[in-house]
């Protein structure tokens, strides 16, 4: 149970800490003893880069911090030209929340590296399980509850609500970034589970060097090598499972034909790494293939359908054109 101070249960605030320089020089000086992590609660860390996401981002945290299996959220921050005025407004503007729930943490990255996103914080992560997570994606709490009682049970796999694979193009002889409709072998960090351990294998161990250079010359596919750091552990693929209400905003496929477009929302979709469509799945397929040339094999492994906490989010309904699963559908 998770203990507050007389003065925070009584005027029902969360306590919100704002550094604005790493707490730590070296995060693999010391791992904990793995039996000294909560098992009942995971930890959530948010990446967070845009301003314009702000007001995404205030919400999303909140909605994590109420939730009872949850003992801390931290939104790692990763751009370094935000000025220092406008993360101590954020930080005001969380602290204004009156609501009961975890602690919520903004940590400034010393750094713009994606690889920051998997540091093991010894210091801060008191739970075996964490929840690496987007700042504009909404997933009701309910499914975020489901995934981490599907990941109880397998901890040693990755549990996510977003799927991809990769394959191997014949006519080109090369790697290649892609959707099947029938199987997958990669989830994404729009939301993803794993265990504490995996942060250590990936940021710590000296032969992930040269890979994790390549993430930072990319400037992508952080996502792409924990997947195959956890795959190569298990020889196994990720789980994915099936929301009951989700909100990607940083994807425009996911917006009704009819609705007209709001100009925040468009800000929020910009800002994302993925809108930049014309080479995103070339630059992810070159990741694989620069992984897998490095790795010296292919780890990946593919898994097919999804788990689901009720049989009725397998109806059809329309999308774009397409029929799709009813969980695919926005969620406003």
């Amino acid at each position: 149970m998770r203990k507050f101070s007389v003065i925070l249960l009584f005027f029902s605030i969360p306590l919100v800490a704002f550094s604005l320089r790493p707490l730590s020089s070296n995060p693999c000086h010391s791992k904990p003893n793995p039996k000294t992590l909560r098992s009942d609660q995971l930890t959530v860390l948010i990446n967070g880069y845009s301003e314009s996401r702000f007001h995404l981002l205030r919400s999303i945290a909140a909605k994590y911090s109420s939730c009872p299996f949850v003992a801390a959220v931290f939104i790692l921050w990763g751009n370094p030209t935000t000025p220092t005025e406008t993360l101590t407004q954020l930080n005001i503007n969380i602290t204004g929340s009156y609501y009961v729930g975890a602690p919520i943490s903004i940590l400034r990255q010393s750094s713009d590296s994606l690889n920051s996103r998997f540091l093991p914080r010894p210091s801060l992560i008191t739970t075996r399980a964490v929840a690496i997570c987007d700042d504009d994606i909404e997933i009701d709490t309910k499914s975020v509850e489901f995934a981490f009682k599907i990941w109880s049970s397998h901890q040693d796999n990755l549990i996510g609500f977003f799927a991809r694979s990769h394959d191997f193009d014949l006519s080109r002889w090369t790697w290649m970034y892609t959707v099947h409709p029938d199987k997958y072998s990669i989830v994404l960090t729009k939301f993803m589970i794993l265990k504490t351990d995996y942060l250590y294998r990936y940021s710590c161990e000296s032969e992930m060097d040269e890979m994790r250079n390549e993430v930072d010359r990319m400037r992508n596919c952080e996502d792409i090598l924990m997947n195959f750091v956890v795959a190569d552990r298990t020889n196994s693929g990720p789980i994915l499972i099936g929301a009951e209400k989700v909100r990607d905003w940083g994807d425009a496929r996911n917006e009704e034909r009819e609705s007209s477009e709001k100009e925040e929302e468009k800000l929020v979709r910009e800002v994302g790494l993925s809108s930049r469509r014309g080479d995103h799945r070339k630059r992810r397929g070159g990741c694989i293939r620069e992984f897998h040339k490095i790795w010296g094999r292919m780890p990946l492994r593919y898994s097919s359908g999804k788990v689901v906490n009720s049989v009725g989010e397998q109806a059809l309904c329309e999308k774009g054109g397409k029929l799709v699963f009813c969980d695919e559908q926005v969620m406003v």
